[in-house]
């Protein structure tokens, strides 16, 4: 595997450090744009796996740490899920120029339903994967149970999730009430895939059977059986990434856009 860091301009022009890995002698079968999940990096344990694997299968892969987060500049407190969404698409636009635009995006968690929406902004992707993904990126929200006075209030909160602090102001409340998922899962026009483990005690399955019925066809489901929540077993993050390998191949083939 050949890698290198990189930065690039996020959608408000801080700079976003980035991972490209690319497979080792040979030209990528097609550029995989990766986001990672709620307040993480893109150097969670999960995601390098889940890269390698993919880069093994001959995929290249760009992961990077959305604004405010990991090595990457700004404000964490002025982020909000629309502005993960425009941080994607500036990342394919990146990329686009560049390598070539991705044809697959796969997103953890919150990441997840990032792509879901950012998809449609991505006039090269193809394929979107999901992996724990919450139906609504309002399911958020819960980590902030008691706090709403708070906010309310003074207009921001601080969160501790993992041992670290987080501040949360009331935009980023109001910007997850906002969006309207179903309508964006229906009218995808990629071929979806979804993992999800059905005993995820952070996003419940029932959330991957949401995201399942709201999509048109192609899509698939893979059970993630006796994974946590971030894949912390090594096996897991490598099948997902393996099998993931396997799905986007069958619609690289196709140049022509899905339109199920």
């Amino acid at each position: 595997m050949k890698s290198r860091r990189l930065t690039f301009p996020g959608h408000r022009g801080d700079r976003l450090a980035a991972r490209l890995d690319l497979p080792d002698r040979r030209e990528p079968a097609a550029y995989v744009l990766f986001a990672h999940c709620f307040t993480c990096t893109k150097n969670l344990k999960a995601v390098q796996r889940i890269d390698e694997a993919l880069t093994e299968q001959g995929f290249g892969v760009l992961r990077f740490d959305f604004t405010g987060l990991g090595e990457s500049e700004g404000d964490f407190a002025e982020t909000n899920f629309s502005s993960n969404v425009e941080d994607l698409v500036a990342a394919a636009q990146y990329l686009d120029g560049e390598h070539e635009g991705p044809h697959i995006l796969m997103g953890h968690s919150f990441g997840g339903a990032a792509v879901l929406q950012a998809a449609h902004q991505i006039p090269s992707s193809r394929a979107v994967a999901t992996i724990a993904a919450p139906c609504d990126p309002a399911h958020i929200a819960h980590l902030l149970s008691g706090r709403e006075s708070e906010i309310a209030e003074r207009g921001e909160t601080d969160v501790t999730l993992a041992g670290r602090t987080f501040r949360i102001q009331r935009h980023f409340l109001d910007d997850l009430q906002g969006q309207r998922m179903d309508e964006w899962i229906a009218n995808l026009r990629r071929a979806l895939l979804v993992f999800h483990g059905p005993f995820d005690d952070t996003v419940g399955v029932e959330n991957a059977a949401h995201i399942f019925d709201a999509a048109k066809h192609p899509k698939s489901f893979i059970s993630l059986d006796r994974a946590d929540h971030l894949l912390s077993d090594e096996r897991d993050a490598r099948y997902v990434g393996h099998m993931a390998a396997a799905w986007a191949r069958r619609y690289l083939d196709s140049g022509a856009q899905i339109q199920g």
